[in-house]
C-alpha cells in the first residue's frame, strides 16, 4: 500500500513535469525550423549589406562609447544565421548544410574584420573606450551566456510562433558584433592583444550558441539526414567535445585571473583605509597592480614622516588582509627615500587644484546667496531701538516685515514694509505723529512703500 501510494506521488511529479516543461506542446515541423535556419545561412546580397551596415553602425558606437548605438547595431546584424546552421546540420548530419554554414560564417567574419578595420583606420577618435575594453578579455561568463543564448535561440525557432523577442534579445546578449568590430579596431591600430582577445570572444560566442543549438536539436530528435556509421558518430561527438573544451580552458582560466585580481584590488583598498591611515599623514595616491607571482601596493604618503618601524608594522599586517607576498612600497614628501617622477606630481597637483577650484566656486555661490539673503533682509532689531530713541516712551512695541507685491499672475512687482507699532498704556498718537513715523520709516528703511500700523491702547492693555 504504502509502495502504491509513493508510486502515485512520483508519478503526479513527473506528470507536472511534463506538462510545464514540455517542448513538444507548440513544436513547429522539422522542415519549416530547417527551412528557415537554411534562409538565414546564406550571405549575398541583401544578408552581406545589412552585415556590413551593421558593422559600420557597431564601430561607430564602439568608437563613441555608445551602448544604445552597439544594441541596435546587434539587432539589425544577421550573424546569427550561419552560426545555428553549423549546430542545425551538425544535429541532423546534414553535411551539405554544414560546410554551406562555415562558408559562410567565415566569409561573415571576414566581411566584418575588413569593414571594421577600415571604419577604425580612417576614424579620428583612436581612444580605447570601456566598451571597447570590455570585449578584450572573455571569461567563462562569456562561455554561459553563449551557451544558455545558444539554447533559448534555438528553442524559440522551433516553435510555430516565432514573433516573440526572444531572437533579438539573444542577439543583444550574446554580442556577436562588437568583438568582431574590436577585432577590427586591433587591426587598424596593430594592437594584436585587443584582436586576438576580441577574436576569441567572436570565437566562443560562435561555438557555444552553435552547442545550444545542436543540444536541442538533439533532445527534440530530429531525424538525421545521413546515415552515419556508429563509429563516425562517436567520433563526431569526440570531436564536438575537444572543440568545446578547448574552447573553453582560456576562458576559465582568464575568468579565474579576473577574480583573483578583483579580491586583491577589494583586499588591498581594504588594507589601505585601515592600516595605512597614519595620524598627521595622508595618503594621496595609491596604486594596486596584482601579478601571480609579486603583487605590488604602492601609496604616496603627505603630512608627518612616518616612521620605517610604523612602515615594518603595517607591512607586517599584510598577511592578515590575505595579502601575502605583496610588496609595500611607501613614499613619502620630504622623506630621503622619496623619487617621486613628474608626471606623478603633475597629476597630484592637477587634482588637488581642481579641488580647491570647484571648493571656491561653491563658496562664491555661497557668498552670492548671503549677500542677497542680507540685501533682502531687513535690520528689524536696528530700527526698533532708534524708535525707541527717537519716540521715547510713547512706544511699546514695534513689529517691522519686509515682502514683496505680487501680481495675479505670481509677478513681483514691488516691496512693501510693513510696521505695526503698539502705543505705551494711554498713549494715543495723533495722525501728525503717524505721518512723521512713515516718514520716517521711508528715509531709514530707503523703501518708498510703507504700510504702518498703530494698534489702539485697549490693545496694549491686554
Amino acid at each position: 500500500m504504502y509502495q502504491e501510494s509513493e508510486k502515485s506521488y512520483w508519478s503526479r511529479f513527473v506528470d507536472f513535469l511534463r506538462k510545464y516543461f514540455n517542448l513538444d506542446a507548440d513544436k513547429a515541423s522539422e522542415e519549416e525550423v530547417r527551412d528557415n535556419i537554411r534562409k538565414g545561412v546564406e550571405f549575398r546580397g541583401t544578408n552581406l549589406w545589412v552585415l556590413i551596415f551593421a558593422i559600420f553602425i557597431a564601430s561607430i558606437g564602439l568608437n563613441v562609447n555608445s551602448t544604445a548605438v552597439i544594441i541596435g547595431a546587434m539587432l539589425v546584424s544577421p550573424l546569427m544565421g550561419p552560426i545555428m546552421g553549423v549546430g542545425l546540420a551538425v544535429g541532423v548530419y546534414n553535411s551539405e548544410l554544414l560546410k554551406r554554414s562555415l562558408r559562410s560564417l567565415g566569409l561573415a567574419a571576414a566581411v566584418g574584420l575588413a569593414t571594421s578595420t577600415l571604419y577604425f583606420w580612417i576614424s579620428p577618435l583612436s581612444t580605447a573606450q570601456s566598451e571597447l575594453l570590455a570585449r578584450t578579455t572573455p571569461t567563462i561568463y562569456d562561455v554561459l551566456i553563449a551557451l544558455f543564448g545558444g539554447l533559448a535561440g534555438i528553442v524559440a525557432q522551433s516553435r510555430k510562433d516565432r514573433s516573440s523577442t526572444v531572437i533579438p534579445g539573444v542577439a543583444i546578449a550574446t554580442a556577436l558584433m562588437p568583438p568582431l568590430c574590436t577585432a577590427g579596431f586591433g587591426l587598424a591600430y596593430g594592437n594584436w592583444a585587443f584582436f586576438w582577445g576580441a577574436f576569441y570572444l567572436f570565437f566562443i560566442n560562435a561555438v557555444f550558441i552553435a552547442l545550444g543549438t545542436f543540444l536541442i536539436v538533439r533532445f527534440l530528435k530530429y531525424q538525421k539526414i545521413e546515415m552515419v556509421d556508429p563509429k563516425v558518430e562517436r567520433r563526431a561527438k569526440l570531436y564536438i567535445g575537444l572543440v568545446v573544451f578547448l574552447t573553453m580552458v582560456p576562458s576559465v582560466i582568464l575568468a579565474y585571473g579576473i577574480v583573483q585580481r578583483t579580491i586583491f584590488e577589494n583586499n588591498a583598498q581594504n588594507y589601505i583605509d585601515k592600516v595605512l591611515a597614519f595620524d598627521g599623514s595622508e595618503v594621496i595616491t595609491a596604486t594596486s597592480t596584482y601579478s601571480r607571482d609579486s603583487s605590488v601596493i604602492e601609496v604616496m604618503l603627505v603630512g608627518h614622516t612616518v616612521s620605517e618601524e610604523a612602515i615594518a608594522v603595517a607591512r607586517n599586517q599584510l598577511a592578515a588582509y590575505h595579502l601575502e607576498g605583496t610588496r609595500l612600497i611607501v613614499r613619502q614628501a620630504g622623506a630621503d627615500n622619496a623619487t617621486f617622477d613628474n608626471s606623478t606630481l603633475q597629476n597630484v597637483l592637477r587634482s588637488n587644484t581642481e579641488i580647491l577650484d570647484e571648493k571656491n566656486r561653491q563658496i562664491a555661490a555661497l557668498q552670492q546667496l548671503a549677500d542677497r539673503y542680507l540685501s533682502d533682509t531687513l535690520p528689524a532689531a536696528d530700527i526698533s531701538r532708534e524708535l525707541g530713541t527717537l519716540w521715547g516712551e510713547q512706544i511699546e512695541r514695534v513689529s517691522l516685515a519686509k515682502a514683496p507685491v505680487f501680481t495675479a499672475e505670481g509677478r513681483v512687482v514691488d516691496t512693501v514694509i510693513f510696521c505695526s507699532i503698539m502705543p505705551a498704556s494711554g498713549i494715543s498718537l495723533q495722525p501728525e505723529d503717524r505721518q512723521r513715523l512713515t516718514d520716517w520709516l521711508r528715509a531709514r528703511t530707503k523703501m518708498k512703500r510703507v504700510e504702518l500700523e498703530v494698534k489702539s491702547s485697549a490693545l496694549a492693555e491686554q
